[in-house]
């Protein structure tokens, strides 16, 4: 009897030994595997640094978030915690999965109530690119969806649906970048509407870390309320990047940080003299 459970003892303790190490090769396995995948992404496109409001036209695993401090045409002072920011991956060759975090709005007026504004997510696939090496370029295609979730009136209406495309270019330390979109609600199209987002953004990179930019944040609306109205801002901004977390060269842990102002240039506009705030760690 002492023999059977010796061995029905040693069976569960081997048996457990050899499970966890198996759990711990999968889960090397999946790190490692991830790893490469995001390094081989990465090292096919440029480097530059991803502007403060255009979109970026390569793929990037980071986390971000934003603040937004404007005046309305009214002179009230809104803050925006987050603006809509939060993880970006890569879990697959190519492709970027954003999870957006509601933001937080505050009104700072009795008229308006407080409070976080709509869930977000983004999908982002690669079409073409080469490093700075090879071409220097990134055209890529995203689809972003923005559910209803926001309170007291702080996000849409309507869940909307807004596919985009981001391409850019580089000359040695200088880039250019587009980006081109529609925003789609999915209901109560005449009382919402449609629009469409333009930006452009000119960076040059000054040393190893100091990305001075230029952007044009355009809005043109179609239906709804201001059928017919567009939105123009200048944004001159600064964005560093990347301060190194770690020494090792093979490591990606990095810190990138800037700002920068939009400027209303339209005699249509929501807000001006907005002050944009962003960091981001990349991994």
């Amino acid at each position: 009897m002492r023999r059977v459970i010796s061995l029905i003892v040693f069976s569960l303790v081997v048996g457990n030994s050899a499970f966890s190490s198996g759990m711990a090769q999968a889960q090397s396995g999946f790190i490692s595997g991830w790893e490469a995948r995001v390094r081989k992404t990465i090292s096919q496109q440029p480097g530059w640094a991803v502007p403060v409001v255009t979109p970026y036209s390569g793929i990037v695993q980071l986390v971000r978030t934003d603040v937004l401090r404007q005046y309305t045409s009214t002179r009230t002072l809104t803050m925006n915690y987050g603006n809509g920011k939060g993880l970006n991956l890569i879990p697959f060759y190519k492709t970027e999965l954003d999870i957006d975090l509601p933001p937080y709005v505050q009104h700072n007026t009795p008229k308006s109530l407080d409070g976080a504004g709509d869930f977000s997510a983004l999908l982002k696939y690669r079409l073409f690119a080469g490093n700075e090496l090879h071409g220097n370029y990134a055209l890529s295609v995203q689809l972003l969806a923005t559910g209803a979730t926001g309170s007291y009136k702080n996000g849409t209406a309507s869940t909307t649906f807004t596919p985009t495309m981001v391409g850019g270019k580089g000359f040695k330390r200088l880039d250019f970048q587009s980006s081109v979109g529609g925003t789609m609600p999915t209901h109560s199209i005449h009382s919402i509407g449609r629009t469409i987002s333009w930006n452009n953004v000119v960076q040059y990179r000054v040393k190893k870390v100091f990305w001075p930019e230029l952007e044009t944040n355009s809005t043109f609306y179609i239906l709804g309320p201001h059928d017919g109205k567009s939105q123009v801002f200048l944004t001159p901004g600064l964005m560093i990047h990347k301060i190194k977390l770690r020494a090792e060269e093979t490591n990606r842990l990095a810190l990138s940080v800037g700002g920068g102002m939009q400027i209303a240039t339209s005699s249509y506009h929501a807000y001006n003299h907005a002050l944009v705030f962003t960091a981001r760690v990349g991994f």
